[in-house]
């Protein structure tokens, strides 16, 4: 072998292991940051409940891969540092003690949980059916006022304003009951059930005590709405 081919040999040798050795210390503080995220979002997930009936998802932001930490010798370190919400984004302070560094690492929470939405485009005045609606899981930050899990609890009900698609139905969206609307009114006593006929006096959605006339005795009473065209009243 010449000595032309033992110097190429040992170059193609060191470049190889600057290589190796190079790719070796990159990806160590990668491996690193890799952890502390993995770290933080366990933590957040020891702290925030999964909503019951629904799915908690929870993601550590990317960290600066120019930020260079040392392999810890003993357990990572976490906290919730100040007073902080735990929905949406949650701060959570990773840190080791034995080689001195802390990191913030940002990380987002979901809380998701099935609702009804608008399968298309609502227009006031539409009266809902089941090709109207679809259940689909929806952040529980966005949703305010009364919502509703299954078509049926709305179907029959009418649209008060305009709804997008997509967007999930709230009780003061529509009317379980509306105003005039001809509706049955259950009355129970002592175990019997009365159900009559009766004009709704004004709009109400599910669970919303509004005010009804009998059909045949006038009588005006209050009643909460139970369902779609439905108004018990209690004695």
């Amino acid at each position: 072998m010449t000595q032309r081919t033992h110097l190429t040999l040992l170059t193609i040798f060191f470049g190889l292991l600057a290589f190796f050795f190079s790719t070796f210390v990159s990806s160590a503080p990668q491996n690193s940051l890799d952890m502390v995220q993995h770290t933080a979002e366990e933590y957040v997930k020891t702290i925030v409940k999964s909503p019951p009936k629904g799915q908690l998802t929870v993601k550590a932001a990317h960290l600066d891969s120019r930020l260079k930490l040392s392999a810890c010798s003993e357990p990572l370190k976490t906290s919730v540092p100040g007073k902080q919400s735990l929905t949406g984004n949650i701060t959570v302070l990773v840190s080791c003690s034995t080689e001195g560094w802390q990191v913030y690492v940002p990380v987002r929470v979901k809380q998701l949980l099935p609702r009804v939405v608008a399968a298309k485009p609502l227009a006031r005045g539409a009266v809902l059916s089941a090709s109207d609606l679809m259940v689909q899981m929806i952040e529980t930050r966005f949703q305010r006022g009364v919502v509703f899990e299954h078509p049926q609890q709305i179907i029959g009900s009418k649209v008060k304003r305009n709804v997008n698609m997509g967007d999930a139905i709230q009780g003061n969206d529509i009317c379980l009951v509306c105003r005039n609307d001809a509706v049955l009114i259950k009355a129970g006593r002592s175990g019997l059930d009365i159900v009559t006929k009766g004009t709704a006096l004004s709009d109400g959605s599910l669970g919303e005590q509004i005010r009804v006339q009998n059909a045949k005795s006038k009588r005006v009473v209050d009643g909460i709405i139970t369902g779609v065209g439905e108004v018990t009243v209690n004695f």
